[in-house]
């Protein structure tokens, strides 16, 4: 069980905040794709260029996106794994029409088998007896 403090909830909320605003999750989600200036970025998103850099400089002080500079021009990446998860998870989890994918299975329920340790052992050789199966259960 999670449980998490004070501090940790607080920092969740906050990042979990800046990603409300629809092109802030968009640009993170595509800096989670690669790195790209923020003229691409922006184009991209559908936003200009100041907007998405102003985005962009509030991700990076969140520290969900890194940035990078060469001669004039920015690039911004997400490298953390943990953010890149994040994002492949919400985007997982929402289909492209917007609904919510159905949750898989849980462990145990019909259709998702338990882990092997946790199944119970003794069923092959009840089956095996039942029916009258000769021989060895592996």
């Amino acid at each position: 069980m999670i449980e998490p403090t004070s501090p940790q909830l607080a920092t969740a909320a906050r990042t979990f905040g800046l990603l409300l605003a629809p092109v802030r999750l968009h640009l993170v989600a595509l800096a989670s794709c690669g790195e790209y200036d923020v003229g691409t970025l922006a184009a991209q998103v559908g936003v200009s260029v100041p907007t998405a850099s102003q985005h962009l400089a509030k991700l990076r002080l969140a520290g969900l996106v890194s940035a990078r500079r060469e001669g004039r021009r920015q690039f911004y990446t997400v490298q953390d794994p943990h953010v890149i998860a994040l994002v492949e998870q919400i985007f997982q989890h929402v289909a492209p029409d917007g609904s919510l994918a159905p949750d898989p299975p849980r462990p145990g329920s019909a259709g998702f088998p338990l882990p092997v340790a946790e199944r119970d052992q003794s069923l092959p050789s009840q089956i095996h007896r039942t029916y009258g199966l000769g021989g060895s259960v592996r």
